[in-house]
C-alpha cells in the first residue's frame, strides 16, 4: 500500500496593528503587495489585497486615493492596539529596572 503525504494548511491570525502597519508601508509605496507578502510570510494570495481594501485610504469604487475618514471601529481598534503595546512597553521597562 502506498504512503501518501499531505500538506497541511495552517491558517494565520494577524492582529489588527500587523495589518495597518502592512498596510501603511503599501500605501507609502515603500513596499508592492507581493514583496510584503514575502517580507512578512504571509501564506494567502488575496490576504494583503483584503487587508487593503478594508483598511487603506484608497477608493476601490473609482480607483482614486482618497483621505477617507476611519470608521469609528477602525479608530477604535488601533486606539486598543496602541494601548496594548504602551502597557508591554511599560511591563518590559519595569521588569528591566527590577532586574538592576
Amino acid at each position: 500500500m502506498e504512503e501518501i503525504n499531505y500538506v497541511k494548511h495552517i491558517q494565520k491570525d494577524y492582529s489588527i496593528s500587523f495589518k495597518l502597519s502592512v498596510v501603511s508601508e503599501i500605501e507609502r509605496e515603500d513596499i508592492s503587495v507581493t514583496s510584503a507578502k514575502k517580507k512578512y510570510g504571509v501564506q494567502g494570495d488575496r490576504t494583503i489585497t483584503n487587508w487593503l481594501r478594508k483598511y487603506s485610504t484608497f477608493d476601490w469604487v473609482n480607483q482614486t486615493s482618497s483621505n477617507m475618514q476611519k470608521s469609528k471601529d477602525q479608530k477604535r481598534l488601533e486606539l486598543e492596539q496602541k494601548i496594548k503595546l504602551l502597557e508591554k512597553q511599560k511591563i518590559i521597562g519595569e521588569a528591566s529596572r527590577n532586574l538592576r
